[in-house]
């Protein structure tokens, strides 16, 4: 009975109150915009960029020291370098730390790090360094990446549907999905490697699914009205977000990788704006449209 109760109110919504649900995801827009307009105001990029696509060098020490004091030891050191610190940790327990800094030299980093923590042998520390125009073709690649597989997907998308509004809906819900990612990333003041533009690549499968899932229901099935047509996508769509941010929150907190971590704090802030821009946002235009298309009656199953 709970769950008919509940079907039935999704319906209602779908039927008669959805132009509302349109109000939240307007403002997690809003609010992506405006936390990445002001990163950009503040920093000239949209986005910060670690070592890997920015270039630079990245000492790992294996001892355990606390990162916010080498920051800042750091930070005063080198004023006009860009220098972040992160610690390393196993089992919960910190067992190093990594630090990643440009307009720096290996020598000079290595020295600091020494004159804070004291000398240290060859096998207790490991050095990296990416060239700047290295780093930067890495950047370039992976937005033409993106831009590629946006093309992709935008493709199939209208051939599978053959309507060119409905395949917009789809496409931006997924372009809002990683907006909204993107905007917590720069919110936590993170730094993008090659592991975090692959997560980016990884979210665009993983938020037109459901995207794709509800167009099929309301555009391709007939039985029912369009309100419980969307009502009966529902349950499936949630199951498949739900089950995929549990495994993402699960991947999270157990792993010790820093690189992992990036991928599954995007893929996890992406999945919960996917729930709003599907449900929220792609659904509502849908309604809409299909409100233009068909004629009364069939909107209601008649």
């Amino acid at each position: 009975m709970m769950l008919k109760g509940f079907s039935e109110k999704i319906v209602y919504i779908y039927d008669k109150q959805y132009r509302r649900l349109l109000i939240i995801p307007i403002l997690l827009l809003l609010f992506s915009i405006f936390v990445i307009g002001n990163h950009f105001l503040q920093t000239g990029e949209l986005v910060a960029k670690g070592v890997s696509l920015k270039g630079g060098i990245t000492v790992s020490i294996a001892q355990s020291f606390d990162a916010k004091e080498m920051s800042l030891f750091l930070a005063a050191k080198f004023p006009h370098a860009d220098v972040a610190v992160r610690s390393l940790s196993k089992a919960g327990a910190n067992v190093g730390i990594v630090i990643e800094a440009s307009d720096a030299s290996s020598e000079e980093l290595v020295q600091a790090i020494e004159e804070k923590i004291g000398a240290l042998k060859k096998d207790q520390y490991t050095v990296d360094s990416t060239g700047p125009s290295l780093g930067a073709a890495f950047f370039k690649q992976a937005i033409i990446s993106v831009i590629i597989a946006f093309v992709l997907i935008s493709g199939v998308v209208y051939l599978y549907f053959r309507a060119a509004l409905p395949s917009f809906y789809a496409v931006f819900s997924v372009f809002a999905d990683m907006l909204f990612a993107l905007a917590m990333f720069n919110l936590f003041d993170l730094r993008l490697t090659t592991a975090g533009v692959a997560a980016f690549l990884m979210l665009i499968g993983y938020s037109i699914d459901t995207d794709i899932l509800l167009t099929t229901r309301v555009l391709k099935r007939k039985e029912g009205s369009v309100a419980e047509r969307m009502a009966s996508a529902v349950p499936t769509g949630m199951t498949m977000t739900v089950a995929a941010l549990a495994a993402v929150l699960v991947a999270f907190y157990a792993t010790d990788s820093e690189l992992l971590k990036q991928i599954m704090f995007i893929l996890g802030w992406g999945l919960v704006a996917d729930i709003i821009y599907t449900w929220f946002f792609n659904a509502p235009l849908l309604r809409m449209y299909v409100e233009k298309q068909e004629p009364k009656g069939e909107q209601h199953g008649a």
